[in-house]
């Protein structure tokens, strides 16, 4: 049976005023409609989802707030993880294994499991990918996914002949949005590209949260993220998360104040097998205002490290977990 939503809308009132309502309402409202009136597809993995195509949400970033789902636990500090990772441009999961990051896991382990027929399960895998530097390299890369087009997108000169040869050093695009930032505020062109359609068939996964664009008013920045493809019950809450938080970095880098975060999905969906999560999250209300501190101003945008964000004030329910499909 479907969940009924008990708490107010933006359009209550309560003795003729607005009652303020939690910005996670957005996201529950969403998952609703996807649940009740999505279309139902095929899609790659096989498992098929409820979608809809077009949605956003938007967060403000005032005062430290962080837009942190409450109606179940969201482990922040690996989407931190894997953020800073991305601005490393590593594409190898050994570092993120190491440190208890089992996000990017499940690619590869299919991989391998597939191409040598191994029995292993995924804590095994993940122990020898750690421990084992020559096998982490045969199987622990992603291919050439978000980090290493974040900070050295492939750029290939004429070497006469009709040939072409690839510069030892891309383009690193958030350094130069930093610069641009910096230096030119008002441009549109402050944009962080993941989708290079020319190695997009060499990655484990082709870019979700592909396009990034920041914007500069009254002092304030403000994050866009376009999303092509967004599991909303599992993939959602980082992706939030991971753009609050580079919008925040990026602020801090700047000298800005941080703005909003605006999420655009394009083909938005839930897992026919995320029954189970959906049924319980919108049983859920959401409750508090998680804030995050940066305590400290590193030299640059790619110096911090995992000990300087600090969350206060969240007081999440329990973990709702669900199959990642892959």
């Amino acid at each position: 049976m479907m969940a009924t939503r008990l708490a107010h809308n933006a359009s209550d009132e309560l003795d003729g005023r607005p009652i303020p309502t939690h910005w996670e309402w957005q996201y529950l409202d969403l998952m609703r409609r996807i649940w009740s009136e999505g279309d139902e597809r095929i899609d790659r993995t096989g498992i098929g989802t409820k979608a809809v195509f077009g949605a956003q949400i938007r967060f403000d970033l005032s005062d430290g707030k962080m837009p942190l789902l409450t109606t179940k636990r969201v482990f922040w500090k690996s989407a931190t993880r894997e953020l800073l990772w991305f601005l490393t441009g590593d594409t190898n999961i050994r570092e993120l294994c190491a440190n208890g990051c089992e996000i990017w896991t499940d690619w590869p382990l299919d991989r391998y499991r597939r191409e040598t027929g191994a029995d292993i399960s995924r804590e095994g895998f993940s122990k020898r990918i750690v421990d084992d530097a020559d096998f982490a390299q045969a199987w622990g890369d992603l291919g050439p996914v978000y980090g290493k087009q974040w900070v050295d997108w492939s750029v290939y000169e004429d070497a006469g002949e009709g040939l072409y040869r690839k510069r030892e050093k891309g383009v690193n695009q958030v350094a130069d949005v930093v610069e641009s930032l910096v230096n030119n505020p008002g441009s549109r062109r402050h944009i962080i590209e993941g989708w290079n359609v020319a190695e997009v068939d060499a990655m484990a996964l082709p870019p979700c949260h592909k396009s990034y664009q920041f914007y500069v008013a009254d002092g304030r920045l403000s994050g866009l993220l376009y999303q092509r493809s967004c599991d909303l019950g599992l993939g959602f809450a980082f992706n939030i998360w991971s753009l609050a938080l580079l919008t925040r970095m990026l602020a801090q880098q700047t000298g800005y104040e941080p703005g909003e975060a605006i999420w655009m999905g394009a083909d938005v969906h839930l897992y026919l097998n995320h029954a189970p999560l959906v049924e319980e999250q919108l049983f859920r209300q959401p409750k508090g205002e998680p804030r995050l501190d940066i305590l400290r101003k590193p030299d640059s945008i790619f110096d911090y490290r995992i000990e300087d964000f600090q969350v206060s004030g969240y007081e999440p329910q329990a973990r709702i977990s669900a199959p990642v499909a892959v």
